[in-house]
């Protein structure tokens, strides 16, 4: 009768937590939303509301919907238009959504030897840098920054290789630091260079063109491919990021004074 009347009371003390048990939602992304720090904003509020916790897999866009395709995740949320939207007309995704924007920027050395500051134009910038033979640090991950890298140098009619061409396959974080510490180029997005900014002594030296806009989509995993995934979960967390609480963060959230990304959806 003790044992019995012990089993009965662990159960009457360990049931309350089972009702109350934090759900799991995991998510593929981007190196450079995480590294941002935006997603440690973002999270806390979302669990609060829902009692949810996201899982982050940070990794390249390539390898984030590959882990789509496979059923490893519910959702996913990268910055590549072009495979976004072969993701989903294979099937694999659902619910294309904009979430938020930056920009790409070419990182420099101060002196800037490849005179990409005062180039007139995109294509020239990244001419100046082929030709210059100062190094370029790539990604060379297949992520989202580094599939925007290679359509610009394509577009520029620039194929890079050679010594001065170092692809590393690092995330965005580690791919600045090693720029800095080569006093190389490379390309960024603005977000992980804004929360880096303290940390190195490269600066923007190119700019501003419409090529380098940098558009963040969501896209549920398909159900029908995966019966196992948390659509529900992920439309909560969908519908989160892109409401007026989750926008907001998007809008509020900075480094050093500056913004790292602009809300798509409800920009007020």
């Amino acid at each position: 009768m003790k044992k019995l009347f012990y089993f009965l009371s662990l159960v009457v003390c360990i049931a309350p937590g089972l009702v109350n048990a934090q759900e799991r939602l995991r998510l593929a992304t981007t190196t450079s939303t995480d590294n941002s720090g935006l997603l440690a904003e973002l999270h806390p509020a979302f669990a609060a509301k829902f009692n949810v916790k996201v899982d982050v897999i940070a990794v390249g866009t390539g390898k984030a919907l590959r882990l789509g395709e496979n059923g490893d995740v519910d959702v996913v949320m990268v910055h590549a238009p072009a495979a976004e939207i072969s993701f989903v007309d294979n099937g694999y995704g659902v619910e294309r959504l904009s979430v938020m924007h930056n920009d790409f920027v070419i990182l420099g050395p101060q002196d800037d030897p490849a005179g990409l500051g005062t180039a007139a134009t995109l294509n020239e910038a990244l001419q100046r840098l082929h030709n210059s033979g100062s190094h370029f640090v790539s990604r060379g991950d297949d992520s989202g920054t580094h599939k925007k890298e290679m359509s610009l140098w394509y577009a520029a009619g620039e194929n890079p290789s050679g010594s001065w061409y170092l692809a590393v396959g690092q995330g965005m974080g580690a791919v600045i630091q090693i720029a800095n510490d080569k006093q190389a180029y490379t390309l960024s997005d603005r977000g992980t260079y804004l929360a880096q900014k303290d940390k190195i002594d490269l600066i923007p030296v190119f700019q501003g063109d419409p090529e380098l806009f940098n558009p963040y989509h969501v896209i549920i995993v398909n159900p029908a491919k995966h019966p196992h995934v948390k659509t529900g979960l992920a439309r909560k967390y969908v519908g989160f990021i892109r409401g007026e609480t989750g926008q907001k963060i998007i809008r509020e959230f900075k480094k050093g004074g500056e913004i790292l990304f602009k809300p798509d959806v409800i920009r007020r």
